[in-house]
């Protein structure tokens, strides 16, 4: 059952696959509403898709999950509604050209543009800047965020925060509409061990005030519910079983053309070997099929008559290698290659 802030995460068999294979699949939890729940693994094994499938921001392809009461993946858009961002990197980026307070003020006008109801917009402009200084000053006493331990206050630009002060920075923001779930992406990236323990001793009062909160992380602390992404494996069963295609035509022949002759390796060397055996067989018989003698008394063919067929027979394999290339097929180019060289 959900408190009224924070919102329970369910998952069963969740998995998402895209199309270079799994980035995360068979994950399950089971967490209260205002639970710290801290996804651990390292980089690359899923870890930011899996915070952004539970947040209703990427599509899972098997499985579902609840948050809040919503299934995933038919109700994104009703989870989205109840889960903020805080910093993720290439997703809700801080703008570096910004000052602290535009940034808070940015996000308050966002806020109040896309997620107040409609009614909000129609109240007096004194009394809607009243109601985001309260809600901004919340949010920054929630994110433990001082502005005056800045070095320009307010003023100060958001490029020129250290890692943990813009991590502060992107959590009030992220609450500024009081979500049900926080997310978080590299909680403890560039940070050191002291801001580490800072960092996860502020989700832990977020999560205390009833909010429940999902951060990604390498090493998650001991009070917190884990889930350990690890790196995808071979698809195994979930691939098809077919075999690959058989290559035909001039991809059944390896070759390697030099200067407008073939040069062939593999089967295709086998095939050539015969086919020359046979033209120089022919060559040596005449038209009875019997041995030509010439004048030293050796059975044979002169010289240039050797020359002549072997020239011929490389006529021969030309032609047939130009057929078989045309007539594109996985074994009749050799087939025709022998027979040309019978005839002959």
């Amino acid at each position: 059952m959900d408190s009224p802030h924070g919102a329970a995460v369910k998952a069963e068999d969740f998995g998402l696959k895209g199309p270079r294979g799994w980035a995360f699949r068979g994950v399950g939890i089971d967490a209260a509403p205002g639970s710290l729940i801290a996804v651990e693994g390292p980089s690359g094994s899923g870890r930011t898709c899996l915070l952004l499938a539970l947040t209703g921001r990427m599509k899972a392809t098997r499985g579902h999950a609840e948050i809040g009461g919503h299934r995933l993946p038919k109700k994104m858009a009703a989870v989205r509604r109840i889960a903020a961002l805080g910093p993720v990197p290439g997703v809700n980026d801080l703008d570096q050209s910004l000052t602290v307070a535009e940034q808070l003020r940015e996000g308050a006008l966002l806020q109040r543009r896309y997620d107040a109801p409609v009614r909000a917009l129609l109240k007096p402009r004194a009394e809607r800047r009243a109601g985001a200084a309260a809600r901004i000053d919340a949010a920054l006493a929630a994110a433990g965020l001082d502005l005056d331990t800045l070095p320009k206050g307010a003023r100060t630009s958001v490029r020129d925060l250290e890692r943990l002060e813009a991590v502060r920075l992107s959590v009030a923001i992220a609450l500024l509409g009081s979500p049900r779930l926080l997310a978080l992406d590299d909680l403890d990236l560039k940070l050191s061990d002291t801001e580490r323990t800072e960092a996860w001793a502020l989700l832990r009062s977020i999560a205390a005030g009833g909010t429940t909160v999902l951060a990604v992380c390498s090493e998650a602390p001991a009070d917190a519910v884990v889930l350990r992404a690890c790196p995808a494996e071979s698809d195994g069963p979930d691939e098809p079983a077919t075999a690959p295609a058989a290559p035909r035509g001039d991809a059944a022949v390896a070759r390697k053309v030099t200067w407008g002759t073939a040069t062939k390796s593999g089967p295709a060397a086998d095939v050539d070997s015969a086919t020359d055996a046979d033209a120089d067989a022919d060559a040596d018989q005449g038209p009875d099929g019997e041995g030509v003698t010439d004048t030293d008394g050796d059975t044979g063919t002169d010289d240039t008559d050797t020359d002549t067929d072997a020239d011929d027979a490389d006529d021969t394999d030309t032609d047939t290698d130009t057929d078989t290339d045309t007539e594109n097929d996985d074994t009749k180019g050799a087939d025709d290659a022998i027979a040309e060289a019978g005839r002959a």
